[in-house]
């Protein structure tokens, strides 16, 4: 589902009812996109907390980044994110030594190893996010 605003989002759970059929509520899990821009803002918490209201809750987030999945991934199922190959490219990362030392690639952009050590870097953090007092 897409939108603009979050009753973009929940008249999109209507329109899958009403025009398919499809609960959407019972759905193994169901696409949220258009956030990409907003994420790391309230207005993507907002969007996802209405879902969960209304009881789409097993959400797959379409192209999150960092923040956006630091902030709210805790109402996510899934996301799929380029963060991590991103941030190896456009940082000019060295690879990883490992991967230097058995000449993989000179940078890990699209080094599994890479991609799971951001993934546990950036669970660690959303963690540590949620954990912290409100300001």
């Amino acid at each position: 589902m897409q939108g603009d605003t979050v009753d973009d989002y929940l008249r999109c759970v209507d329109l899958y009812w009403s025009l398919a059929g499809l609960d959407l509520t019972t759905a193994p899990l169901v696409g949220v996109g258009s956030v990409c821009r907003r994420q790391g803002t309230a207005e993507a918490g907002r969007i996802l907390a209405a879902l969960h209201t209304c009881g789409v809750r097993r959400l797959h987030g379409f192209g999150f980044k960092t923040l956006g999945l630091i902030a709210h991934g805790h109402l996510l199922t899934s996301a799929d994110s380029l963060a991590w190959s991103d941030t190896a490219r456009k940082l000019r990362r060295p690879a990883l030594p490992e991967c230097v030392r058995a000449g993989r690639h000179r940078n890990c952009a699209n080094c599994l190893n890479y991609a799971l050590r951001w993934r546990a870097e950036l669970l660690a953090a959303a963690r540590t996010a949620r954990h912290q007092p409100a300001a």
